[in-house]
């Protein structure tokens, strides 16, 4: 049998050992062992620093140049990629196919189980194609047992296409290779529950995306400090997000930065721009596209 389709050396499918009498813990025990081990996300993250922040940098400098970034998955690895991709738009104002989550199965394996659909390489190759990804594109493989064949037959046909590859999965590179521009290696160790690699995995998967999209909308100027500038004033909580955002940046009253924000068509990053240059909207607005949206780039410009 290839080694690919028996997982049972997989890191993800053996057995804990401080989870052999999983069913006798009391309630309180049960949340104490997870917790203990969680803390093996924190690691993991830490000792693949230097892939993640590679892989900030690859896609930041991908998607300066008119790419798109694609994160691939099947089960939970894919929903969770599809949540990422998902929270772009209402975070850093970017448009909806900027960031894009394909799961195996499609919409309908977003709140249903259709796990055998991960096991179809050529429909993961097939997805490449549908999007028409080429060599500006980033796309993410998302795997925690890194044996998907929906997530490898998508890998090598964006490679195929040139478009830059990233590997993220929680098994070590001895146990699964694969060919990618990035590979990401998350290694939290065997799941409390013996394979439920929607537990350690996923908890660290969900971190390591967080740090990937975080980190490259910071690169891409869509952040001013640790304020979320790019925010899409689309609800009252938004709304009001933004307006304590211009306070706390600006010596404006609510009243002022109400009336500011108005001004501005609803854009904080524009807002603050205008306040802190005294220019106008359009010439505000022309200054931050020669920046390519780096306030800080076209404050600096004004000084």
């Amino acid at each position: 049998m290839d080694k690919l389709e028996e997982r049972g050396h997989l890191l993800t499918e053996q057995i804990n050992p401080n989870s052999q009498n999983l069913d006798k813990l009391t309630s309180v025990e049960l949340v104490d062992l997870f917790n203990q081990e969680d803390a093996q996300t924190l690691a993991a993250i830490a000792k693949a620093r230097t892939q993640l922040a590679q892989a900030i940098d690859l896609t930041a400098e991908s998607l300066r140049r008119g790419g798109r970034l694609f994160y691939v998955g099947a089960g939970t690895s894919g929903r969770l990629g599809v949540l990422d991709a998902a929270e772009c738009p209402p975070t850093f104002c970017t448009p909806p196919e900027l960031v894009q989550g394909i799961i195996a199965g499609g919409a309908a394996a977003l709140v249903r189980s259709s796990e055998n659909l991960e096991d179809q390489t050529e429909q993961g190759a097939n997805e490449i194609a549908e999007r028409k990804v080429n060599n500006l594109d980033v796309v993410v493989g998302i795997t925690a047992g890194g044996t998907t064949p929906f997530v490898r037959g998508a890998i090598e046909a964006a490679k195929q296409r040139g478009a830059t590859t990233i590997y993220m999965s929680c098994v070590p590179a001895s146990q699964v290779e694969i060919e990618a521009d990035v590979d990401i290696r998350l290694l939290v160790g065997a799941e409390i529950l013996a394979g439920s690699t929607r537990l350690k995995a996923g908890t660290v998967t969900k971190m390591a995306l967080n740090i990937l999209s975080t980190g490259v909308m910071v690169r891409l100027g869509k952040v001013y400090g640790n304020r979320m500038v790019d925010v899409a004033v689309t609800n009252q909580k938004l709304r009001d997000r933004a307006l304590r955002i211009l306070q706390d940046l600006t010596e404006l009253d609510r009243q002022q930065a109400s009336d500011l924000l108005e001004k501005s068509g609803k854009r904080v990053k524009l807002a603050l721009l205008m306040h802190w240059s005294g220019l106008d909207a359009q010439e505000c607005d022309r200054l931050l596209e020669h920046y390519q949206g780096d306030l800080r780039a076209a404050l600096h410009h004004q000084q």
